[in-house]
């Protein structure tokens, strides 16, 4: 959040960071299997325009307590569409529909591969993001998780391809976002807030067009799932993600990353009854150990460690721009 966005040290010590952080990791991750019980009765673009339509109100609402204006600029707004379409519109949307066939846990757990989606993509498009030894056994450490937790020496077996490949192309789809904001937002001179409100405003949109022309009646109506899913997962979810990196710094504020599989993969056990193999949660700590490293940087002499590229996110904490909404 830009500075004209962040909350007086006085406002902040009313609720400590812990706590903000805390509820935060439970949102995200409990945000898998409100999109899992959202999905037994509305069709996924239904419930990803639900969720985006509920997230978006509640930004608007902060700018206009805020009084913070819409962003200004052809270029601006035409950047925030494709941001908002990859950051938003596409991974939510397969997330949902992954999560028709795959378990909340396993996707919340597929979720956590992001990390190593981004490392990989910026040692390709970022010239400054130079590979080193550390981030490639990263990388290569996540991989091994993300093959433990597929259970590839069974082949597959009991697997649905398909929608686990739909979890990770989501996965996939935030740092493709994030690299985009990057090299086209990087350096705006409007507020995160102001970003946040435009972006997910034409993400939702973007919904609001494509909902109608592939989906019919709903079958039920969980609408407190996907309002939830809306006003805590996206919207509330964001205003605290940025007052967080502006209060203790990306470095602290993207640890959230590290407990919302854990939180999904809990919830969707204790609450839905999903069931979990051995190779399911033993592969989301590799994969989390891979991530980790991948998003480590070695101290350079006499100076603070510098927090990398990032979030979840949702999910999604990295050290970004002036911009914008990702979250799980």
């Amino acid at each position: 959040m830009s500075s004209s966005g962040t909350s007086s040290p006085a406002a902040r010590r009313v609720l400590d960071w812990r706590l903000r952080f805390g509820f935060l990791s439970l949102v995200w991750g409990f945000s898998f299997l409100f999109m899992k019980v959202g999905t037994e009765g509305f069709a996924p673009f239904q419930v990803t325009l639900g969720r985006l339509a509920f997230g978006t109100a509640v930004v608007a609402a902060a700018m206009a307590v805020k009084r913070e204006r819409l962003p200004r600029g052809v270029w601006t707004w035409v950047h925030l569409t494709v941001a908002g379409f990859l950051l938003n519109a596409l991974p939510f949307s397969l997330f949902a529909f992954s999560e028709l066939t795959i378990p909340s846990s396993l996707a919340g757990i597929c979720n956590a591969t992001s990390p190593l989606w981004g490392m990989a993509l910026s040692l390709v498009a970022l010239s400054e993001d130079r590979p080193t030894r550390r981030r490639v056994a990263g990388l290569g450490i996540g991989f091994l998780g993300v093959l433990t937790v597929l259970g590839v020496w069974q082949g597959f077996d009991g697997l649905d391809v398909t929608g686990t490949a739909l979890a990770l192309l989501a996965s996939l789809s935030y740092p493709v976002g994030w690299i985009y904001v990057r090299r086209t937002l990087a350096g705006s001179s409007h507020s995160h807030l102001s970003l946040t409100g435009a972006q997910l405003g034409l993400a939702t949109l973007q919904l609001a067009v494509v909902t109608p022309l592939f989906t019919s009646v709903p079958t039920g109506f969980p609408v407190l799932s996907v309002a939830a899913l809306g006003v805590l997962g996206t919207g509330l979810a964001f205003l605290i993600q940025y007052d967080l990196v502006a209060e203790v710094g990306p470095t602290t504020a993207q640890m959230v990353t590290y407990f919302t599989p854990v939180i999904a993969t809990a919830a969707g056990v204790a609450l839905l009854g999903e069931s979990l193999s051995w190779s399911t949660p033993v592969g989301a700590v590799v994969v989390l150990a891979g991530a980790a490293l991948t998003q480590s940087r070695p101290r350079a002499a006499g100076s603070p460690t510098v927090a990398p590229v990032p979030e979840r996110e949702d999910t999604r904490l990295q050290e970004r721009p002036r911009t914008t909404a990702s979250q799980t």
